[in-house]
């Protein structure tokens, strides 16, 4: 009896991958990155010498131009060489877009920064929880404008929200095509131009026509602002409901399901996180507007809780009335301003994150 016996197995090796080199016709990694450094470095010195030599300062954005174009045809020569012209394209375009996101980030980085630094200063318990009621020079705060700025929002979004998705609604389920629904389409594209200053004066006469000249009133600015809400609300819906798919529809009318409800149950629920986003977006755009309170609400110093009855004040015209109209101390006005403009970007900021939490969690979920 012969005993057989397997072969020994060897152990498998492993794979070693080494890294792209130039002569594989594929850049490495890191070549991008290294390009960009040394892009960065000759266009330093291009400019570095001229401003030691005069005892000028460094020019900071032709650094940044030189380096970018530098970058550019770098890499284009580069990849055309070792990867091919279609890749050396590819980067091009890839380095292109890439700079112009750069570009668009620095007024807003540059923005919300200055806005940052100069804002803390004037930040403190007493400028959330007290007015600017008896208060001249240092002190007081800016809560009055806070809760000004919170109600007239909120009841321009309670009388622009449900307009604008209605008039959506209408423009998408019931109106395709009649002169009904391209007379309002019309009118919504025009209203979406109109200056916030012609708004203001809107409100401002007809309140003016019922109540008499002089009447300010929060309702006015609020009215003021869902003139420029609802166009915003209308053209960011349509667009959303013509996303819904029609088998969509179509399968809920062969079950029998009424029009009515197949739009409230279908239709608005699988588009509600597009809506929400552009309702969010129709607030962030009025929030900060300032001529047409200055002509509908006015200026105030003191608490006002009620739209019907008296001047309210909001974020917007509180920093603009306190740099404008600056007393004795001067940095004290001129703190409160950038506290003012920084205590908006929050608001804004908070608003945007509900609005994302309440997309995330009323969008229809795919999986089961």
């Amino acid at each position: 009896m012969t005993v057989t016996t397997a072969p020994p197995q060897t152990p498998p090796q492993s794979v070693v991958r080494e890294s792209p080199r130039l002569t594989s016709g594929h850049l490495p990694g890191w070549a991008p990155w290294a390009i960009l450094a040394a892009s960065a470095v000759v266009s330093a010195v291009i400019f570095a010498i001229p401003s030691l030599g005069a005892g000028d300062p460094f020019n900071l954005a032709g650094w940044a131009v030189v380096g970018a174009i530098l970058y550019l045809v770098l890499i284009v020569v580069l990849s055309s060489l070792v990867e091919g012209r279609r890749k050396g394209v590819d980067r091009l375009v890839t380095g292109v877009v890439t700079i112009a996101f750069g570009i668009a980030m620095v007024p807003l980085v540059s923005v919300a920064a200055t806005v940052l630094v100069n804002g803390v200063a004037g930040l403190s318990a007493e400028f959330f929880t007290s007015s600017m009621r008896n208060v001249v020079g240092e002190g007081g705060g800016a809560l009055h404008a806070i809760v000004g700025t919170l109600l007239i929002t909120v009841a321009a979004a309670v009388i622009s929200i449900p307009i604008g998705i209605f008039t959506a609604i209408y423009l998408i389920e019931y109106g395709a095509g009649n002169r009904l629904a391209r007379g309002i389409t019309f009118l919504v594209d025009v209203m979406t131009g109109i200056p916030s200053i012609v708004a203001g004066l809107f409100a401002y006469a007809v309140f003016a026509l019922i109540f008499g000249p002089g009447i300010r009133m929060g309702i006015m600015g609020s009215i003021a602002l869902s003139v420029l809400m609802i166009p915003v609300v209308v053209r960011s819906t349509e667009e959303m409901l013509r996303l819904v798919p029609n088998e969509l529809r179509e399968a809920s009318l062969a079950l029998g399901v009424p029009k009515w409800r197949t739009i409230a149950k279908v239709v608005l629920p699988t588009s509600m996180a597009g809506i929400t986003t552009g309702v969010m977006l129709s607030i962030s755009r009025v929030i900060g507007e300032t001529a047409p309170l200055l002509l509908t609400a006015g200026v105030a110093t003191s608490m006002n809780y009620d739209l019907f009855n008296g001047r309210m004040m909001t974020l917007p015209v509180f920093a603009y009335s306190q740099y404008m109209n600056q007393g004795i101390p001067a940095q004290a006005y001129i703190d409160r301003a950038w506290s003012a403009a920084l205590a908006l970007i929050v608001i804004v900021m908070l608003l945007n994150l509900i609005a994302r939490i309440i997309a995330k969690v009323f969008s229809p979920k795919l999986g089961r």
